[in-house]
């Protein structure tokens, strides 16, 4: 988008630079010449009530995928478990506007969802997981994905209060942890938002 016609809508969202230049961020619409902190605040204000978790102890380069899905989908935070160095390529710079904690392992973050009394719900396809499509995910919840390859990791997977699964119905074995991130927000949504016509880009 290049630079805003003068003359300037008097908005104490807008940033002044950007109005002037133009704006090239990967932002919808709405937020086109706002000033970062103004889209942050607004965001915090539709933010949903549910959280993502995901294990990072081999530099999992998904991560920055769930980062990104966490941002269009509305999740409350994202919290990266294990190591606190994570592939920021991947979230295409949404976490400058989506809140990102470090938590140093799976005690730490069951700690913290405890005290906030939200439960840990697993998804992988692990036995005994139940299929996602079939299953109440709670409003208030942290959904906790392991990292490609390993899954959820023995301890991750003894913390949660339930585990789902995504049907799958090809030959792989799994699918990675941002396109199962991408699957279980876009579940919780289709339950939990009464009307997709509040989201932002809308």
């Amino acid at each position: 988008m290049g630079p805003h016609p003068e003359p300037w809508p008097d908005d104490s969202r807008l940033d002044p630079q950007l109005l002037a230049a133009g704006d090239r961020r990967n932002v919808v619409d709405r937020y086109r010449y706002w000033r970062h902190e103004a889209i942050v605040e607004d965001l915090d204000q539709r933010r949903h009530p549910f959280h993502v978790a995901v294990e990072n102890w081999e530099h999992d380069f998904n991560i920055g995928s769930v980062v990104r899905n966490a941002n269009a989908f509305g999740a409350r935070s994202v919290h990266i478990v294990g190591r606190r160095r994570w592939n920021r390529r991947g979230a295409m710079v949404t976490d400058r506007y989506q809140h990102v904690v470090h938590q140093p392992d799976i005690a730490s973050l069951v700690h913290w969802a405890q005290h906030e009394d939200l439960p840990l719900v697993g998804i992988d396809n692990l036995p005994g997981a139940r299929p996602l499509e079939r299953c109440h995910l709670p409003e208030r919840c942290v959904l906790l994905f392991g990292q490609e390859g390993p899954g959820l990791s023995a301890a991750a997977v003894e913390a949660c209060a339930s585990l789902r699964r995504i049907s799958q119905f090809g030959s792989t074995r799994s699918i990675n942890a941002g396109a199962a991130s991408a699957v279980a927000m876009w579940a919780w949504v289709c339950r939990h938002v009464a009307d997709p016509e509040d989201a932002p880009g809308d």
